[in-house]
């Protein structure tokens, strides 16, 4: 299932010109925003993309707030709602996903 993903993943990345077409959304907004050193707008395109295939709407918007509170991200992770540990797993799924379909470019 994880190889399907990754290569449904990769096949969006590839036809999409691998971000050059600019997919934007709540994660690219926040990614571009947040003005890390090694974001650019075809990395954070791509991470969007990835995004697109892997989360909700919702978990995108729960998502692109991480980057501007970490301290969010982690209070997340530790919580012991159930909703929160959901939301949880798929992120981190999200985030291995992207990690191996969006090298930095």
């Amino acid at each position: 299932m994880r190889y399907l993903l990754i290569a449904t993943a990769l096949a969006t990345v590839a036809a999409c010109g691998g971000g050059s077409r600019g997919a934007t959304g709540d994660i690219s907004n926040a990614c571009l925003a947040a003005d890390r050193r090694a974001a650019n707008p075809a990395l954070c395109s791509c991470v969007q993309q990835v995004a697109n295939q892997s989360l909700s709407g919702r978990d995108q918007t729960r998502a692109a707030a991480f980057f501007a509170d970490p301290q969010l991200a982690q209070d997340t992770r530790q919580s012991d709602r159930p909703g929160d540990e959901r939301f949880w797993q798929r992120y981190k799924a999200f985030t291995e996903l992207a990690t191996q379909v969006c090298v930095p470019v």
